[in-house]
């Protein structure tokens, strides 16, 4: 399904129009994250699936990655721990600007932009909701183009999935939650929104698979 799809085909609420878009960055405003960390893997020769492995079920990586999403640990810190876990895993790398070489794969996707264009010549009011990973995850974009608002994880200490940062961004755009749809690329951010009354309309650009549900890192 395309992204363009995805958002003029929301789930309506009877209730409530929807006149507002909540809007991911890695993985719908750029290409897959989860595709650039497989690309990365296969860089270093690491066995397929490890490093979204690592981010999903070790304990310790999932920490870091929740630490830093949050701005609790900043991409140093996560780049030298999550090093040590890919070495304690048999592949051996350096820790200087890890997070930023697992992204090196991203792309902007254009498609989207140009809808987020539309979107907003057409006076739809657009909050960028996205969990900050690495030091440099926005380089190269002008946000002050693609949103009228921006809630970073590790600048407000939530990350996604939790409801708080939804309603965060409802709050800076001045609408109900009811008035919003959620763009997002992992199935566990849509479900963040979705319970509830009054909780953003959820939809997905992709559809979902269980690499899906995997934690978010610039998602």
């Amino acid at each position: 399904m395309s992204t363009a799809a995805t958002v003029r085909h929301p789930l309506y609420s009877p209730r409530m129009t929807r006149t507002a878009v909540l809007i991911d960055f890695g993985g719908v405003i750029t290409t897959s994250v989860l595709r650039a960390f497989e690309q990365f893997g296969e860089l270093l020769g690491a066995p397929s699936g490890l490093i979204r492995d690592l981010l999903s079920h070790d304990t310790t990586a999932r920490e870091l990655l929740v630490e830093h999403e949050c701005g609790r640990i900043d991409a140093d810190a996560f780049d030298r721990g999550f090093a040590d876990r890919l070495c304690a895993h048999g592949v051996e790398v350096q820790p200087e600007r890890l997070s930023a070489r697992m992204q090196a794969g991203l792309r902007r996707d254009d498609d989207t932009v140009r809808l987020i264009d539309d979107l907003r010549a057409g006076g739809v009011p657009i909050a960028l909701v996205s969990n900050a990973f690495g030091r440099d995850t926005y380089a190269g974009f002008d946000l002050d183009a693609l949103a009228d608002v921006f809630v970073i994880s590790s600048e407000v200490g939530i990350r996604k999935p939790s409801r708080r940062i939804y309603a965060i961004a409802c709050e800076r755009l001045g609408i109900d939650p009811g008035q919003a749809v959620m763009v997002d690329d992992l199935q566990q951010n849509l479900d963040g929104g979705r319970p509830g009354s009054g909780s953003p309309a959820c939809c997905t650009p992709t559809p979902p698979t269980p690499a899906n549900s995997s934690p978010s890192a610039s998602a």
